[in-house]
């Protein structure tokens, strides 16, 4: 089951132009352009990570299977159904901040109209669990020019099998001018994993041994969220 919403004012039309801020292309569209590669890229690293799971877990997590999407990645922990803070953060998302961005809830990349969307997002990655895109466009004033984006949410399990952590990807098309940008949510595509639309009740297992040994170390476009 597939949600898309659209902004009722922002034309889906691929017809109109391609790279401002005021064309919001159909998703395949997007996934073509060469500034949406790290999304795929993301994508492609989680789905490998799953195997034959349905969610894979946070500790299996490795930068350099994603080192050329590295700053535009992220790592979020749920901190209420609805709300997710960043953990970690590439350094993409820094410039848009125009700060660091480990400890800062998501939604401060949300203007205020379009936060109780992306909870709505959000609340469904968690617990359906189920995979997220949203299509963004920045503010747009004095010294921000035309700036659209793409939020990329996948969910992961912690070591006690519970759906609390989501690898991310936030891309951009454009200058980012004067920070801080901050970004409307004019469509959302949210898929269940198994396609369903509750969670399953997670297993709670021990972790495994030696298993906070065996984590690699971040690279430095990444702050470390020990």
């Amino acid at each position: 089951m597939s949600s898309r919403d659209s902004h009722p004012g922002v034309p889906f039309d691929a017809s109109q132009g391609s790279g401002g801020a005021a064309d919001v292309l159909p998703l395949n569209e997007k996934l073509r352009a060469s500034w949406c590669r790290p999304l795929q890229q993301v994508e492609a690293y989680w789905e490998a990570m799953r195997g034959g799971r349905n969610v894979p877990p946070r500790s299996e997590i490795d930068p350099r299977g994603i080192e050329h999407a590295l700053e535009f990645a992220f790592i979020a922990e749920q901190v209420a159904p609805t709300h997710a803070r960043l953990r970690l953060g590439g350094t993409h998302l820094c410039d848009l901040m125009g700060m660091e961005v480990r400890g800062m809830p998501l939604s401060a990349m949300i203007v205020p109209v379009s936060r109780e969307r992306l909870s709505h997002a959000l609340a469904q990655v968690f617990a359906a669990p189920a995979r997220a895109e949203l299509s963004l466009i920045a503010e747009k004033r004095l010294g921000k020019p035309e700036l659209c984006g793409r939020l990329l949410l996948l969910p992961l399990v912690d070591d006690f099998g519970d759906v609390n952590r989501a690898l991310g990807c936030f891309v951009t098309d454009g200058p980012v001018g004067r920070a801080p940008r901050r970004f409307e949510i004019v469509r959302s595509d949210v898929m269940p994993l198994g396609g369903g639309l509750a969670a399953p009740v997670p297993q709670r297992v021990p972790p495994r041994k030696g298993g906070s040994a065996s984590r690699v170390p971040y690279l430095t476009v990444v702050k470390s969220d020990s």
